[in-house]
């Protein structure tokens, strides 16, 4: 029943869309300039790939109200977005019965399962930015949610979308034994470690290596971390994560005859062809095996340097994730 519930949906949505010839799409979250970013690719009316069939018509400003950067951001953001005609809304639930489908923005990743939860009552498509859990447990608890009411979503940093990280992961350059990546690193206390701001250059990582990581270990200073994860098939894949030190992206994959330098940052434009392309075809172009495992290798590198860098299985940490998902899922199964 719930699954021809969302089919419904998706129809009323099309046919709806069709009728007016026009995407009608809805944030939540003003915290953060992703969602400004956005908004000023499809509404400016610049580059016919994001502006022609889709438009920002609504949004729901809140949004963090612990991260002191992204809170205080959201007065400047909402005269930004009224600027390119979105009208601001009172409620998620006021913004859901304007539009066609979702950008969830907050840059809070604490609140996305309550968030996200609103939204995927509605049946309406939506796209989650980075993280899309502020843990393992919530992401889990969001993909769980998802299924029992027939919705898509997804999650992904724009670093994942770089030319050069995409052909590495398609194979164009063969077989990859290997890869490090680095990205900055902001400690936020909201959030595990990399969860927030480090997960960019786990992305890459993922990007370039797939699934497959049995067991990571840490190491970790003043300067930053260095976490190194081992393959099923004996490949490693490290990630530097820079919290004193230069803001910068990218990396390194080792083929099986010369190294390939991985990213860098591109811009918003590929991961935002990405999220409409999403939109209109219903599939997520990353699978949800692949997020999950990301934040198991964040939550196994966390539980690694509590124990002065041992190795840590990424099975042990899908354990206490699935377990504090059933725990965060009771209030919504009630």
């Amino acid at each position: 029943m719930k699954k021809l519930i969302a089919l419904l949906a998706i129809a009323a949505i099309c046919v709806g869309a069709s009728a007016q010839n026009v995407m009608r799409i809805g944030i939540i979250g003003l915290d953060t300039s992703h969602s400004t970013a956005f908004t000023e690719l499809i509404n400016g009316g610049t580059d016919p790939a994001f502006s022609d069939g889709w438009k920002v018509v609504a949004a729901y400003p809140y949004g963090s109200k612990v991260i002191e950067s992204s809170y205080s951001r959201i007065p400047g953001y909402i005269e930004k977005v009224k600027a390119a005609g979105v009208e601001i809304c009172s409620s998620i639930a006021e913004m859901l019965g304007k539009v066609d489908c979702v950008l969830l923005e907050t840059n809070d990743g604490t609140i996305h399962l309550e968030q996200a939860a609103e939204v995927f009552k509605s049946g309406k498509p939506v796209y989650i930015d980075k993280p899309m859990g502020a843990t393992l447990g919530q992401t889990i608890a969001i993909y769980k949610l998802a299924e029992r009411y027939g919705v898509k979503t997804w999650s992904s940093s724009a670093l994942r979308f770089s030319a050069e990280t995409q052909k590495l992961g398609a194979g164009e350059y063969g077989k990859i034994i290997g890869a490090d990546c680095f990205s900055p690193h902001h400690p936020t206390p909201t959030h595990p470690d990399f969860g927030f701001y480090g997960i960019h250059g786990i992305e890459s990582l993922y990007t370039v290596l797939g699934t497959g990581c049995k067991a990571v270990s840490r190491v970790h200073s003043e300067m930053g971390d260095v976490v190194t994860g081992v393959w099923n098939d004996g490949r490693l894949g490290t990630f530097r994560a820079i919290e004193k030190g230069p803001s910068i992206y990218g990396g390194t994959a080792f083929g099986e005859k010369k190294a390939i330098a991985v990213g860098p940052y591109e811009g918003y434009k590929p991961l935002l062809a990405e999220i409409l392309k999403f939109f209109k075809t219903g599939v997520p172009p990353v699978p949800e095996a692949e997020i999950i495992e990301m934040f198991a290798f964040m939550k196994a590198s966390n539980m690694s340097v509590e124990r002065d860098g041992k190795m840590v299985t990424l099975e042990e940490a899908m354990k206490k994730g699935e377990k504090d998902a059933r725990k965060l899922l009771k209030p919504y199964l009630k």
